[in-house]
């Protein structure tokens, strides 16, 4: 152990910049080696672990590789120690590391140290006038980070297949865009059919992860066979946290919390989104759609009634008070998309613990604006906007004579990226203006790079393809089953459809476009 400290003593950064480092994080982690490892020397012979209670163990390849990935420009935690140094002296440290993660593994017990957290205040403008003016910002021991991604990654290995499948945060071959497309699939294919509509409800909670109670949690962890040693690491990590408050070179009072996923950690918005994965619904006409803490409520309405819908609303808020979880009724909203000619009456909103939530007619969605009509011009209004004052920089790039790779790369990565974020949810359903719009970024782009750029179309149909070959080569994504093939096994069977707003959604377009490539 004391080989590491003194790899991390004698570390000298390459600038002038002092490296002030916590000795007590040091001592202390040296006292937690020595103790335990002093311990499982002795209990080595006398503990047998079953299958359930057998201690997740890392290799020092592991280790090293999760040190030599560290960001070098993050900002130090409580102890002090830059990212600079754990990536520079990754060799030296990985066996020593490998060794304290395994023994905290097996003790199913974190380092206090480990655990420490430092709120800093971070203006959220240049000259903040109250308290709700900063943003806290919660600085851990990177150290502690590297230890949480190995967990995080052997977590997400040992899920089994019955987790909810409309939980798209944290889990491979999911994303926003999913997200979004299943609950647009819901809605237009429930429209296509007369006398309805769809009631979403986009549910707001109040400090969300700081509401969470650990025992619950892995309570609901060894619900879904999660190793019970690992079960009670996590516990150990979510209580007896120390956490002050550092102003410039100003620190408070610490104090201990034991409720919560601490936020500024790796593993925080993972844990969340298996707190909730039992937050079903209890009608098949309902949908619920998660993507970590954004939680959107699904109502198929048909012939004006809403009763299941109602109840859902009401069973939600019931599961909510249940586990801890606030629901900040101020916050959620709710949007309505009815095309019917003749309503048969006005609708009556919605209330949660007896306040009436807000009806809008627009919603901003996991990163896309989803309005009342449907209609994408909105959205698209909002993305041509940022992408025109980004080709400002393109310009300054230019003239200052920048080599035509890096002109383009910054094209793509700051500009393009923006025209086309979610575009296999809204492309295909926006008007010929709409497009327009779109492509004459691109042109005055290329006009600065002189450099021939791909369109906004032909990008939304490499994307549409790409993402409709990764949902079928993953049976457990919820919408595999959309991809059926008919029986000669050649191509896929169409989706039924009645409008064009239907026809020109994901779905339908991505079964089209991969039968064209057949």
């Amino acid at each position: 152990m004391w080989q590491g400290i003194q790899a991390i003593s004698d570390y000298k950064p390459s600038n002038s910049t002092p490296m002030v480092t916590d000795v007590s994080f040091l001592n202390e982690l040296n006292d937690f080696y020595a103790r335990f490892n002093s311990d499982s020397k002795e209990t080595a012979t006398k503990t047998t672990h079953s299958a359930d209670h057998q201690p997740l163990k890392l290799t020092s390849s592991d280790v090293h590789t999760a040190l030599s990935r560290i960001n070098a420009h993050k900002a130090a935690g409580p102890d002090g120690i830059p990212g600079r140094v754990l990536r520079a002296c990754a060799e030296q440290l990985a066996g020593v590391f490998t060794d304290i993660f395994n023994l905290s593994l097996t003790q199913a017990t974190v380092p206090t140290c480990f655990k420490s957290t430092s709120i800093v205040p971070v203006p959220k403008h240049s000259s903040p006038m109250c308290l709700n003016d900063y943003r806290p910002v919660a600085l851990t021991p990177i150290i502690m980070k590297c230890f949480e991604r190995l967990v995080l990654a052997h977590l997400k290995d040992c899920l089994p297949p019955t987790l909810d499948p409309h939980q798209f945060a944290y889990r491979r071959n999911r994303s926003t865009e999913d997200a979004v497309c299943t609950v647009l699939h819901s809605a237009l294919t429930h429209l296509d059919s007369n006398n309805t509509y769809v009631r979403m409800l986009f549910v707001d909670f109040s400090s969300a992860f700081n509401t969470v109670i650990p025992s619950k949690l892995t309570t609901k962890l060894g619900d879904l066979d999660i190793n019970t040693s690992l079960c009670n690491w996590i516990m150990d990590f979510l209580t007896n946290r120390p956490q002050h408050v550092r102003s410039g070179h100003t620190c408070s009072s610490t104090i201990t919390l034991n409720i919560g996923v601490p936020q500024g950690c790796v593993l925080s918005p993972f844990l969340y989104s298996l707190y909730t994965h039992d937050c079903k619904p209890v009608h098949g006409c309902n949908s619920i759609i998660k993507f970590a803490d954004d939680t959107t409520v699904i109502g198929l309405i048909s012939d004006n009634d809403e009763t299941a819908y109602r109840e859902e609303v009401q069973h939600l808020a019931t599961w909510c008070a249940d586990n801890n979880l606030l629901l900040n009724t101020s916050k959620t909203k709710e949007l309505i998309v009815d095309f019917r000619k003749k309503k048969g009456s006005t609708h009556d909103p919605i209330h949660i613990n007896g306040m009436v939530v807000e009806r809008v007619s627009s919603f901003k969605f996991l990163g896309t604006t989803i309005t009342e009509d449907l209609s994408w011009t909105t959205n698209t209004s909002s993305l041509v906007k940022k992408a025109h004052q980004r080709l400002f920089f393109l310009r300054t790039l230019k003239k200052n004579q920048l080599s035509s790779a890096i002109v383009v790369n910054f094209y793509r990565c700051a500009i393009e990226s923006i025209l086309t974020s979610c575009i296999t949810v809204w492309y295909g359903n926006c008007t010929v203006a709409d497009r327009k719009a779109l492509q004459r970024v691109v042109k005055t782009a290329q006009r600065i790079t002189g450099t021939p750029l791909p369109a906004i179309e032909d990008i939304q149909r490499k994307r549409c393809l790409r993402r409709a070959r990764s949902i079928l080569k993953d049976s457990s994504h919820p919408d595999h089953g959309l991809f059926n093939l008919l029986p000669s096994g050649r191509r896929f069977r169409s989706l039924r459809t009645r409008t064009s707003r239907s026809r020109n959604s994901f779905f339908p377009t991505a079964v089209s476009l991969l039968n064209s490539a057949l």
